[in-house]
């Protein structure tokens, strides 16, 4: 792994610490590439259940690097998986996002790339791109509405306007507020929680979840059948009923 982003597997979760403080952990082409090395690793890890992804410093990310872009650099897109290494596709695993002070630009499009999001009560989430003659490309202008209602998404992406990690929380998007500091703390702990749970259950579940968007309910049940199909036949289902029964801890091996 890059310096540029961090990789560390503790009982089942995967810390992804982006890695360029002194750059507000702005992402160039290196880091793109870094981001996309980890986020292999989380999936075809059998140690890792779930991610977690933080900024190291006082910023998550302030998105691209336009002084890189500025001088005529490359963009941060990676082959296969886009932007920053993440935004047009995401780990199979569950990824939660950490947020401690800015997530913008392009820093708020990888955090909404991620399943969940944790943020420190400082923390703020903007997509300023039409300030820069730019617009939400990586995922923004897509993702945003699917998270919170569209009016606010609507505002958000029209006027460039931030908005802080209590209305984030509000509208649905953050799902756990805390002191700043505490964001990566209680990421992982959230984490923790997941892990626990039979990691082909939880890796299916994800799939079904973005799977049935914007079906309807018998398009939605149809496409789920052989998935939950595998699920039900797995050895780790036969070993979640035998440990309820036999008043144990269940011992999963992802199959």
């Amino acid at each position: 792994m890059s310096d540029l982003v961090l990789f560390e597997v503790t009982d089942g979760v995967a810390l992804i610490t982006l890695n360029r403080p002194e750059r507000r952990n702005a992402i160039d082409l290196p880091t793109a590439e870094a981001i996309d090395a980890a986020l292999t690793q989380l999936d075809e890890r059998d140690d890792v259940v779930v991610g977690v992804i933080a900024g190291n410093g006082p910023v998550f990310s302030a998105g691209m690097d336009l002084k890189v872009i500025a001088a005529g650099g490359p963009r941060p897109i990676v082959p296969g998986r886009g932007a920053f290494g993440i935004v047009e596709k995401p780990p199979a695993k569950p990824l939660i996002a950490a947020v401690e002070g800015a997530a913008l630009a392009g820093g708020f499009e990888i955090a909404l790339a991620c399943d969940l999001i944790v943020a420190a009560d400082n923390a703020s989430f903007g997509l300023p791109e039409v300030k820069r003659g730019l617009a939400a490309a990586a995922g923004g202008a897509v993702r945003l509405p699917q998270r919170i209602p569209y009016s606010h998404a609507m505002r958000m992406i029209l006027t460039g306007e931030p908005i802080p990690a209590q209305r984030a929380y509000e509208l649905g998007l953050v799902v756990e507020l805390t002191p700043p500091g505490g964001a990566l703390a209680a990421a992982q702990a959230l984490a923790a929680s997941i892990a626990v749970n039979a990691p082909l259950a939880v890796r299916t579940s994800k799939q079904v979840i973005n799977l049935v968007q914007g079906k309807s309910m018998p398009e939605a049940f149809e496409a789920q059948r052989p998935l939950m199909q595998r699920i039900r036949e797995s050895a780790d289902a036969l070993e979640g009923a035998k440990a309820f029964a036999e008043k144990r801890e269940p011992r999963w091996t992802g199959r």
